[in-house]
């Protein structure tokens, strides 16, 4: 393998902890046997070894695909399908449920004037309701990198405003319609 050193692996690390794992469903034929036989077993050997290694660790896994899908198309092992699937949880993506959009937005927004060391003040009613109008297809990873765009093109001590926004969020909303005519009165 190459290996020099010993290295502690992600489950050794998570000993007594949680692991998360995300996006199950890319996880290729020949990983998800040896995740099955880890989540049976709660063991594993490190590479170039042969001493078996027990930990106990709570596994957590997320997906944005049907898994009971995969598994009927035989793309993802009926078996590995039911062992993660004790306590299952759906949430709804986020155009299903918009009235998390201003909270979320709030949320990244401190997050992000934190990190970047900045004041964007919030947001306005007109940019909420757009971002309430858009469909989201990147889900909450979407909203997090629009609001990091909007902290780091933000102006100290502002408002972010429907004219702030990036045009192809403003082109998939019903709010467009006032700024098309806006833009084509301004020719």
């Amino acid at each position: 393998t190459g290996a020099h050193k010993q290295s502690i692996g992600k489950f050794e690390f998570a000993h007594q902890g949680t692991i998360f794992l995300d996006e199950i469903s890319c996880l290729k034929s020949e990983f998800q046997a040896k995740l099955l036989r880890f989540i049976q077993e709660r063991e594993f050997t490190r590479v170039g070894s042969h001493r078996t290694i027990k930990v106990d660790v709570r596994i957590v896994v997320a997906t944005n695909t049907s898994l009971d899908a995969m598994v009927k198309e035989g793309t993802f092992r009926n078996d590995l399908y039911f062992r993660p699937n004790v306590v299952p949880v759906f949430l709804p993506p986020l155009r299903s449920r918009t009235g998390d959009i201003p909270i979320l937005a709030d949320f990244f927004l401190d997050r992000f004037n934190r990190r970047m060391n900045k004041t964007i003040k919030g947001f306005t009613p007109d940019a909420i309701a757009v971002l309430e109008s858009y469909p989201w297809p990147g889900n909450i990873r979407e909203l997090e990198n629009l609001i990091e765009r909007m902290v780091v093109l933000g102006i100290e001590n502002s408002f972010v405003d429907e004219k702030d926004l990036p045009f192809d969020l403003l082109f998939n909303t019903d709010s467009t319609k006032g700024i098309i005519k806006d833009t084509q009165e301004n020719k």
